[in-house]
């Protein structure tokens, strides 16, 4: 499985709140599975990298992000004292990128392939920085894009085998760590335990917010 870096930073300053109504969100995701036929999902325990054993706050916050989509899967968290049957891991990635000027549509005249020829980093600022956009202001195109990727890993606890391995990204103006990673989490294990034959592939997801 992709090594997938925790966003340390994001996680630990995130404090959204959910509201009652909802919009959908696009997810590629991609999912693969070697789960045994016939092996009922029965009870599973977290296991964490040394790296997010080093910072445990932030490793809670993933966990308590995808353990809804884990139990919603069918798994159960073992009893306290007892060997859970699997052990799943969990990573996430947000990567703030600056908006290319290419992005807008007088670049490349609807041509996709001559959408965004060139990328900028974080840190480095795009042309039409100022919020400009078809001579008239437009806030948005000056915010930054966040690009999110969660993943997850479920081994079997006594061989230590992989058994399902999945992760969906998604782009969007917020980090969306409290609202948009659990649910990105659920359609990571949208086809637990069979996986998928058509990856990546569109998901469309529905977010409080």
């Amino acid at each position: 499985m992709k090594s997938l870096r925790t966003a340390a930073g994001l996680i630990a300053a995130a404090a959204l709140a959910g509201c009652a109504s909802f919009y959908t969100l696009d997810a590629a995701v991609s999912s693969f599975s070697r789960w045994p036929a016939g092996r009922a999902p029965s009870t599973y325990a977290f296991e964490r990298l040394p790296s997010q054993q080093a910072q445990p706050q932030q490793a809670q916050m993933l966990e308590d992000a995808a353990r809804p989509a884990i139990e919603g899967a069918g798994l159960l968290p073992a009893p306290a004292g007892s060997a859970a049957d699997v052990t799943v891991q969990v990573g996430a990635r947000i990567t703030e990128t600056d908006r290319s000027p290419f992005d807008d549509p007088f670049w490349y005249r609807g041509r996709g392939l001559w959408h965004r020829p060139f990328a900028y980093g974080r840190y480095g600022r795009s042309y039409g920085g100022l919020g400009w956009r078809w001579g008239t202001w437009d806030p948005s195109y000056d915010l930054p894009i966040f690009e999110r990727e969660v993943g997850l890993l479920v081994r079997d606890k006594a061989s230590g085998e992989p058994l399902y391995e999945a992760r969906a990204e998604t782009q969007g103006l917020t980090t969306g760590v409290a609202t948009i990673l659990p649910v990105m989490f659920g359609a990571a294990m949208r086809d637990f335990p069979n996986g998928s034959a058509d990856n990546p592939r569109r998901v469309t997801v529905e977010l409080p917010h």
